[in-house]
């Protein structure tokens, strides 16, 4: 019944695109790009509409669109994008007629001035499906503070249905997902490990980012290479009237940027540090913690890009960012070192062939590290892993009229990988990156091509499908891959939309992790020891726009789910010089289900957000728990959050956030035996687990105070931003571990961040 119902949307389009050129001869085109009047900045998702004709079409990544099929005579287009004041053009038509136009919208001077969403809800591009979709606006994002901080991946972490496993974890688990499930695109180059140790913060500075879009499931062909989601990031191209910049110094970090025009276009360039590391030589922070041992830390990045616009029709741009992470941690008993690299460049190509089609060809390259090693009552262990690609792709969007629109693309990538494990106890690591004479040594170069083709087709003003196919081609494994997806919108009211969407998801790379330290992402490919993973999605969503508590601009949405997971993989950490991917790895399946509600406020002096989701995970591997079925690390029954801004006058603005989490699942131990070599009168203590995950940590719950003070500082535009990071110091436990080279064993648990108040002054330049 489903490739039945694919047929019939593919006759759909065929039909559609024979009488497109016919219906282009006898009506005009309005086409051209959105972008804001202050900075020439495209804007992305802005509306531009004309309501007598009920049509309307939304900007892309490069603030492009197109509206067709105008009659001729005059229109009132109507164009507007959040936080920005609405525009109305009264443009006149002749027969036949393509005008290009360069729309610019100024921005509202206050948050608490009315502001316009977006366009009537019946105007609105009726082909974007955009199931379990979620765009944050970069407004918002800048006032969720951590550490006196905005950052992009912790506004996502407040999301229902988006998990973290600590505040120290660098991974995010989207709807039973593991972290290596995400595909996270920053225009439209992937990035292996966005995130720095303590996630707190992303690798992305925030002042950099003029738009973010998470995908929670059922994503369109477009998109492959992972099983559960999609973060889809634009950076902002760069001021290209004048030159400003930004600068902010901490108690914990400081950063820095600017931007301007330079050539016939703009670049940004920012750069962050931490000093944790240097606090903790002056501070007693274990004395604050009651003598609960806290982790050291450091990390910089560094961001930049710079634009180029060749012509009305080609623009040009290159980016780069580089990161480094070093943590350390001592305890009694244990010794944990860590560290983390990255370094991606890219090169994009947007341009415009005509007003009907648009291409984007993007060239990058990625090289991430990352090193692990330590010791556990005497046991030692190391870790290290390389991974380095470089990818092409192009992407096309044609738009035949105002019902079609087709897009394809193709992309090819090459890997270098390596790893190297060490969990033999044997004193063989040093500090890594660099470990040698490893126990588990595994490299691989590898070649991965895809394709794509999807078709978004409005069926009548309240239906509309979509429907695409993905392919693979896998050099290392020799495996053929097939992903059929499908996607409808029914619009039964202004005010409610129900959407569904079905899709086959495969994913060739995988993450190996010790379950004890989950904030360690080490990647691997699929050679030809092991199939690739896959995922099926089914899901159902409900989109209405009530009037509670005298409030019209509320955004509320219900999303059940239901997916499988096959041949997902866990860390088999006794492997013995392994150098296939299927002695690293155990294989099993699993399958994730539950539902969320999302009720979202974008405008006016009060926004933000309350969401809450309920799941379930489960997993069964043949070699793990002795075949039973077993819940993962990241499976917490109830997720509970709230995150709220208030603009209370002209100077100040609060915020706060919430977030209630069930207990982790977590293996405890049972018992306890001596072994020793010859020679050897006490030897090394080994515990012997219990269940996998049988036991749970106790709830996790957090509260966050922000305060932001506008003024005026020698002439300069300037910020004083404080933060309290979990106000009522509830230090929520990393792990557990056990000392066994005692007479009787002790257990401690290994405790998060305390209460941690942040003051930071922030000054713009221009």
């Amino acid at each position: 019944m489903t490739y039945s119902k694919a047929c019939y949307l593919l006759a759909i389009v065929l039909i559609s695109v024979a009488t497109a050129f016919a219906q282009h001869v006898q009506t005009s085109v309005l086409t051209g790009t959105v972008q804001d009047a202050e900075n020439k900045e495209s804007l992305v998702g802005a509306t531009v509409s004309i309501k007598s004709l009920k049509i309307g079409a939304v900007s892309n990544k490069s603030g492009f669109f197109v509206l067709k099929n105008i009659p001729s005579g005059k229109h009132q287009v109507t164009v507007s994008y959040l936080g920005f004041a609405k525009k109305e053009l009264i443009i006149d038509f002749a027969p036949g007629e393509t005008k290009k136009l360069t729309i610019e919208l100024s921005k509202q001077i206050s948050r608490a001035a009315e502001v316009t969403v977006s366009a009537e809800r019946g105007e609105a591009d009726k082909r974007q499906i955009a199931v379990s979709q979620v765009n944050i606006p970069i407004e918002q994002i800048s006032q969720i503070r951590i550490g006196g901080e905005a950052d992009v991946f912790r506004a996502i972490q407040f999301l229902p249905g988006v998990l973290s496993s600590s505040q120290i974890s660098s991974g995010l688990f989207v709807r039973g997902g593991s972290p290596d499930q995400n595909l996270v695109l920053v225009d439209g180059a992937a990035v292996y490990n966005p995130s720095h140790l303590f996630g707190f913060y992303s690798t992305f500075n925030t002042d950099a980012i003029k738009d973010v879009e998470l995908i929670k499931g059922g994503f369109g062909a477009q998109y492959g290479t992972r099983l559960s989601s999609v973060i889809n990031i634009t950076q902002k191209d760069g001021n290209r009237e004048k030159y400003e910049g930004v600068a902010s110094l901490g108690l914990i970090a400081s950063r820095a940027s600017v931007q301007g025009p330079i050539g016939n276009g703009s670049f940004f360039i920012g750069g962050r540090r931490t000093y944790l590391e240097l606090v903790r030589a002056v501070v007693p922070v274990d004395a604050l913690t009651g003598g609960i041992p806290v982790p050291n830390f450091w990390f910089y990045d560094v961001n930049a890009k710079i634009t180029q616009y060749i012509d009305q029709d080609d623009k040009i741009s290159a980016s780069v960012f580089l990161s480094s992470d070093d943590l350390a941690f001592q305890s009694t008993g244990l010794d944990i070192n860590i560290g983390i690299a990255n370094q991606a460049a890219s090169l994009r190509w947007t341009h415009i062939f005509d007003e009907h089609l648009f291409a984007t060809t993007v060239v990058s390259s990625s090289a991430y590290q990352n090193g692990f090693d330590g010791s556990n009552s005497g046991f030692v262990f190391g870790v290290e892993n390389t991974i380095r690609d470089v990818t092409g792709r192009t992407d096309i969007e044609w738009y035949a009229n105002n019902e079609l629109t087709i897009n394809f693309g193709a992309e090819v990538s090459t890997f270098r990988f390596g790893y190297k494990q060490n969990f033999t106890g044997r004193d063989t690591t040093r500090r890594l990156p660099g470990a040698t004479d490893a126990i588990t040594d595994f490299a691989l170069n590898d070649w991965t091509y895809a394709g794509y083709v999807q078709a978004n087709y409005q069926f009548a003003s309240f239906f509309s499908g979509q429907v695409g196919l993905r392919g693979y081609y896998l050099q290392a494994n020799g495996s053929v891959l097939w992903d059929p997806r499908i996607s409808v919108r029914w619009e039964t009211s202004p005010e409610l939309t129900i959407k569904a969407s079905w899709g086959i998801f495969h994913q060739y790379l995988r993450l190996a992790s010790n379950p004890d330290f989950t904030f360690f992402d080490t990647w691997l490919p699929t050679d030809a020891s092991l199939g690739p993973s896959s995922s099926t999605h089914y899901i159902l969503s409900l989109e209405t726009k009530p009037v509670l508590f005298g409030l019209d601009d509320l955004d509320v949405n219900f999303d059940v789910y239901y997916k499988t997971l096959i041949n997902i993989n866990e860390l088999n950490t006794f492997a013995l010089r392994s150098r296939r991917a299927s002695e690293i790895f155990f294989s099993g399946n699993g399958e994730a289900y539950g539902g969320e509600i999302f009720l979202q406020k974008k405008s006016g002096r009060l926004t933000g957000w309350v969401g809450y989701a309920l799941g379930w995970i489960t997993a069964r591997f043949d070699s793990i728990n002795f075949g039973n079925l077993f819940f993962p690390r990241y499976d917490r029954r109830h997720d509970f959050k709230i995150v709220a801004q208030y603009e209370l006058n002209e100077q100040w603005e609060l915020g706060a956030s919430f977030i209630f989490q069930s207990g982790q699942p977590f293996t405890g131990v049972s018992s306890r035996f001596q072994t020793a070599f010859p020679g050897e009168r006490i030897g090394t203590g080994i515990t012997v687990p219990t269940a996998r995950n049988g036991l749970r940590l106790p709830p996790s719950h957090q509260l966050n105070l922000t305060g932001n003070y506008k003024f005026t500082l020698m002439g300069l535009r300037a910020r004083l931003l404080i933060d309290i990071f979990n106000v009522y110091s509830r230090q929520d436990i990393w792990f557990r571990f056990y000392d066994t080279t005692k007479p009787v064993v002790e257990v401690t648990d290994v405790r998060l961040l305390p209460i941690l108040p942040t003051v930071s002054l922030e000054v713009k330049f221009q």
